[in-house]
């Protein structure tokens, strides 16, 4: 393998993680649909999950303890923030080569969610 195809091996890993982190990001704190449960909510719910086991019967307490650890992993992703202006930089640094390379056109982009202001920032076009 020659140097120029070890490098623009490199290139490709560091395009797609750019943009890979970016869509992650993205999709985590994209809006969904509903009131958004706030800390001090979700707190409540898992102090009233916790009530309720100390009483429940083992197939009751094994579902509380399930919902208990997912009120317990959406108080964490609360609480996890991306930086999102470094992923937001990598993507709009990487995205327009990554997207020539695999030949996804800009309505691909859009119907994923990313914004237009994001593509056009990336250099991603309507046109190519």
């Amino acid at each position: 393998m020659s140097d120029e195809h070890k490098a623009a091996i490199a290139a490709g890993r560091i395009e797609a993680a750019a943009v890979r982190d970016y869509l992650e990001a993205l999709e985590t704190h994209r809006p969904r649909p509903g009131r958004r449960q706030s800390a001090e909510s979700l707190n409540a719910k898992k102090d009233a999950i916790d009530a309720q086991i100390a009483e429940a019967k083992p197939i009751k307490r094994l579902l509380l303890m399930q919902e208990r650890r997912d009120v317990e992993a959406a108080i964490e992703a609360l609480q996890v923030e991306p930086d999102m202006a470094s992923v937001e930089e990598g993507f709009v640094t990487h995205a327009a080569n990554y997207g020539r390379r695999k030949g996804i056109q800009y309505a691909t982009w859009r119907e994923f969610g990313v914004p237009a202001d994001m593509l056009a920032r990336a250099g991603i076009t309507r046109g190519g």
